[in-house]
């Protein structure tokens, strides 16, 4: 398995995506954003973990955010 190549940002959303037999780690920088790609990715049917906000150390805002409905 490999490590990942990077470092996380603090006060960076994360969430992980399904791809086969490995995860892929995707960031936003606003949570309005994170949760929307979340969601996006939900409706095509990923297996999707929501990590939260990175604040250096581990995570916060960590539980899984609820879809919002919007009034359009």
């Amino acid at each position: 398995m490999r490590k990942k190549s990077f470092a996380m940002g603090k006060g960076v959303y994360y969430f992980k995506v399904k791809t086969g037999p490995t995860k892929i780690t995707i960031k936003r920088l606003v949570r309005k954003e994170a949760v929307d790609a979340y969601f996006s990715y939900i409706k095509i049917g990923k297996e999707v973990e929501w990590l939260g906000k990175w604040d250096g150390k581990k995570f916060e805002d960590s539980e899984v955010p609820k879809e919002e409905v919007s009034a359009a």
